[in-house]
């Protein structure tokens, strides 16, 4: 079992190191990371400038670029041998609902399924990072249920894992995303030198948060598994724009 891990905290990330000890034993794992905290970079590609790969004091490479830059070089240039499935995290912070647009945690997964691997995400939904060990233990358990039972088809699964002892987990939904409102205004301020600078506002709050939602999941305390799917046709609207084209 060939394992490659990533995330989007970075290589000295903690979580990262609790979901590499988790599945040392597991297979050969295999650890690319960005150098340094690429959250919210999405599905970004560096294509204006050429990247480096180097190896750290704790045995980890990392590459001077965003997750999927990481994925994309180990399964397609640096790797002698394929993966057999990739595995990101563990991320600081939850990524459910619209979240998942913008997660660097969740675009490493993506690189690796639209690479034809099949691929998890996995996130502690708290940035308090108490228990990275519980979700570090439930990333060992789908590993090991994907080892007894592969799927036959590419798969790209997005985990959310309550910040709590393994043992106060109700257990594990599967799940779709829920949505949230509108995301807060952007702030404004002055920076020392007395120009005008602006930071993304916080994220809103859930909003399709009902029962069957990864959010509705991780507030009672189950794990949340979401399958995702990366077809963005909205197939609904073909015959409504393709009737608005004659107007």
């Amino acid at each position: 079992m060939r394992i490659l891990l990533s995330n989007d905290d970075g290589y000295l990330a903690p979580g990262l190191a609790a979901l590499a000890a988790a599945l040392d034993d597991l297979g050969e794992v295999i650890v690319i990371a960005p150098e340094r905290n690429r959250s919210g970079a999405s599905n970004s590609l560096t294509l204006d400038r050429p990247l480096q790969l180097r190896r750290a004091a704790n045995g980890f490479s990392y590459v001077n670029g965003t997750p999927t830059d990481c994925v994309h070089l180990a399964v397609t240039g640096i790797l002698e041998h394929q993966p057999d499935i990739v595995v990101s995290g563990i991320n600081l912070g939850a990524n459910m609902g619209d979240d998942t647009i913008y997660s660097g945690t969740v675009a490493a997964a993506t690189e690796g399924y639209l690479l034809g691997l099949p691929a998890i995400a996995i996130s502690l939904a708290s940035f308090s990072g108490r228990h990275f060990e519980t979700a570090a233990a439930i990333a060992r358990e789908n590993v090991e249920r994907f080892m007894r039972a592969p799927f036959k088809q590419p798969v790209l699964l997005n985990i959310n894992v309550p910040d709590v002892p393994a043992d106060m987990l109700r257990g594990t939904r599967v799940t779709r995303l829920g949505r949230r409102h509108k995301a807060e205004p952007a702030v404004k301020s002055i920076s020392p030198r007395n120009d005008t600078v602006y930071w993304v506002g916080a994220a809103g709050a859930a909003a399709d948060a009902g029962e069957g939602t990864d959010f509705h999941a991780v507030e009672n305390g189950w794990v949340s598994i979401t399958p995702l799917q990366i077809d963005l046709t909205h197939t609904g609207q073909i015959d409504t724009v393709a009737d608005w084209m004659h107007r």
